[in-house]
């Protein structure tokens, strides 16, 4: 099988899909492997690291897309790289189909295979590929939260964990998912006052028996939401649906009401979002905004904060299904492997996940019926 890798071309997105070793262990399974020049440099991944471990190092992306059978990435295509798609190319990285339906229809009209990381699904609902980024993003929420909560970035001047005499920063995470859980982890532990809503009282007893009843956990409503927003210094959105729109949880007339120089850190942006207040996604290069006097920070790929830790991590659990594609082939590897079956999004100019299509308004077509299976 012929795998490509180009650059990463997302705004300040630094991780790269396949780290040397990756490549390594696919060219001794008789596997070619372009890389595109640079594609790891920023996380130090050199060109040569590449071409020793057995990568064609080549000079472009169209390069790349030219040569490979499957195009192995770390987020959503862009704009720049519509055209260089081929007709029936197979592409593997997070898509977050459902707020992206012009690239719906790109993918749909070329006969792209999609397979989406986020939707790949395990039969208990565990979703291996995304919860790696997902813990990544959580515990980065709170660091960067209590970073704009400092004076010198426009916060009130609160100190997570406070000092002796001094009482902490209030921490509200909504949603109790792997996101929502790494960030009680880590707020928790530097000493904040942390309190999680989720509509999941079972997922709330896992927090509650995890923390041994030091964080406060409530059902995630209009009352409650309203109530302790209002006294917290971070909100964190943790909600996930997966190839689904994100519903708007914490409404305009909230945010109003919460303290000035309070921070709102949604890692919930990828799927659209929890806040009315953000209308758009903020990237690294300009990550904040401020509404009502409270600290907007929307960056949807917030694991390239720490690229090099996050890229090594998703190597860690994209691996063995991106082995499976190449060496059985798609229809055997998907027909084995019933979470790869869950990932696969678009084929053969079809939409094949239920979710995106009833969210974007288009046809559904079951994958088993386009394979045989």
């Amino acid at each position: 099988m012929i795998i490509g890798v180009p650059k990463e071309v997302k705004n300040c997105e630094n991780r790269v899909s396949l780290i040397p070793s990756s490549v390594k262990t696919l060219c001794e399974d008789g596997n070619t492997v372009y890389v595109e020049k640079g594609a790891g440099e920023k996380i130090g991944f050199s060109d040569e690291m590449y071409e020793q471990n057995g990568a064609k190092v080549v000079d472009s992306a169209q390069e790349v897309y030219d040569k490979a059978e499957i195009v192995v990435k770390v987020k959503e295509l862009q704009k720049n790289e519509y055209d260089m798609l081929k007709n029936g190319q197979t592409v593997i990285t997070y898509f977050h189909l459902a707020v992206e339906p012009e690239l719906v229809d790109v993918l749909l009209k070329k006969k792209i295979t999609a397979i989406a990381y986020e939707t790949i699904e395990k039969e208990d609902g565990s979703l291996p590929v995304l919860s790696p980024m997902s813990e990544l993003a959580g515990k980065m929420s709170v660091h960067i939260g209590g970073r704009y909560l400092g004076c010198d970035f426009g916060g009130v001047g609160k100190l997570l964990g406070g000092v002796p005499g001094v009482y902490p920063a209030s921490v509200f995470i909504i949603g109790a998912g792997v996101v929502g859980t790494s960030a009680a982890r880590v707020a928790s532990g530097l000493g904040a006052n942390v309190v999680v809503a989720d509509i999941c009282p079972n997922k709330l007893r896992e927090i509650d028996r995890e923390f041994n009843g030091k964080i406060c956990t409530v059902i995630c409503n209009d009352y409650n939401v309203e109530k302790f927003i209002k006294h917290a210094d971070i909100v964190i959105g943790a909600v996930l649906t997966p190839s689904k729109k994100t519903p708007v949880i914490v409404k305009d007339y909230m945010v109003q009401s919460m303290k000035k120089g309070s921070v709102i850190v949604d890692v919930s942006i990828d799927e659209g979002g929890i806040f009315e207040t953000i209308d758009e996604p903020t990237s690294l290069d300009n990550p904040v905004f401020e509404k009502y006097g409270v600290i907007h920070y929307a960056v949807p790929n917030i694991p390239s904060c720490v690229a090099r830790t996050a890229t090594i991590s998703l190597n860690n659990y994209t691996m063995p299904y991106i082995q499976k594609l190449v060496n059985k082939g798609f229809i055997a590897a998907v027909k084995s492997t019933p979470e790869l079956y869950k990932g696969v999004n678009t084929f053969q100019g079809k939409l094949t996940n239920a979710d995106v299509a009833k969210t974007l308004g288009k046809p559904h077509s079951e994958l088993s019926m386009l394979i045989g299976f």
